[in-house]
C-alpha cells in the first residue's frame, strides 16, 4: 500500500537535512527572507537559487504557504472542501492523491478553492467534491475518444479535456489511475 501524504510529508521533512543541507525551518526562514508568496516563484527560487530539486522545493513552498497539499497543518483550503456534508468523500480524494504521488516526486498537489490541481510541469487532472455524493475528476487526455465513465468534460471545467465521476473509493481502480498516469506522462 502506498504511503499516506502525512506519511510522505513526515519521510521527506526527515531526510530533508541530509538531502539540502538545511532543516524545514531552516528553509522555511529563507522563503520568509525572500518574501516571495506565490507557489511556483518560491520553488522557482529554491531550485534556482539553491540548488533544490522540485519535490523538496514543493513541500517548502506548501510548508509555507500552509496549503496542505502534503498533509501539513493548516490545510483549510482542502479542510474546507470535505466538510460537512462532503466529509465521506475524504477517502476517495486520499486514494487518488496516493496514485498519483507513485508516479513521482515532481507531482504536485495544489488545493485550490473548490477543486485541487494535480500538476506536473502543467495541469494534467484537478479533482472536485462537485455533490455531496460525488468526487469529479477532470483529467487532460488531449487526443483520447470519451467512452465509458471517461466523458467529455463539457461545461464540467475548461482547463480539462475529460471527467470521470466517483462515488466510492472503489472506483479509484486500475483503469482510473491509467488514465491519471497517461495525462501525468504528457504534462511534460
Amino acid at each position: 500500500m502506498a504511503p499516506s501524504p502525512d506519511q510522505m510529508f513526515e519521510s521527506m521533512k526527515k531526510s530533508m537535512k541530509e538531502k539540502t543541507g538545511k532543516s524545514l525551518e531552516d528553509w522555511l526562514a529563507v522563503v520568509k527572507k525572500s518574501g516571495l508568496e506565490k507557489h511556483g516563484e518560491i520553488v522557482g527560487m529554491l531550485k534556482g537559487d539553491h540548488g533544490m530539486g522540485h519535490g523538496y522545493a514543493n513541500l517548502v513552498a506548501q510548508s509555507h504557504l500552509k496549503t496542505g497539499a502534503l498533509g501539513t497543518p493548516g490545510d483549510d483550503l482542502l479542510e474546507a472542501q470535505y466538510a460537512g456534508a462532503k466529509a465521506a468523500l475524504r477517502p476517495i480524494y486520499d486514494a487518488i492523491v496516493a496514485a498519483v504521488r507513485a508516479f513521482g516526486s515532481d507531482a504536485e498537489i495544489s488545493p485550490k478553492k473548490t477543486y485541487v490541481s494535480l500538476r506536473r510541469a502543467k495541469q494534467f487532472a484537478l479533482v472536485q467534491p462537485s455533490t455531496a455524493t460525488r468526487v469529479d475528476v477532470g483529467i487532460v487526455l488531449k487526443g483520447t475518444k470519451p467512452a465509458g465513465r471517461l466523458e467529455a468534460s463539457g461545461s464540467f471545467n475548461a482547463m480539462v479535456t475529460h471527467r470521470v465521476k466517483l462515488s466510492s473509493v472503489r472506483d479509484v481502480d486500475k483503469v482510473l489511475v491509467g488514465w491519471l498516469r497517461s495525462a501525468y506522462d504528457a504534462a511534460t
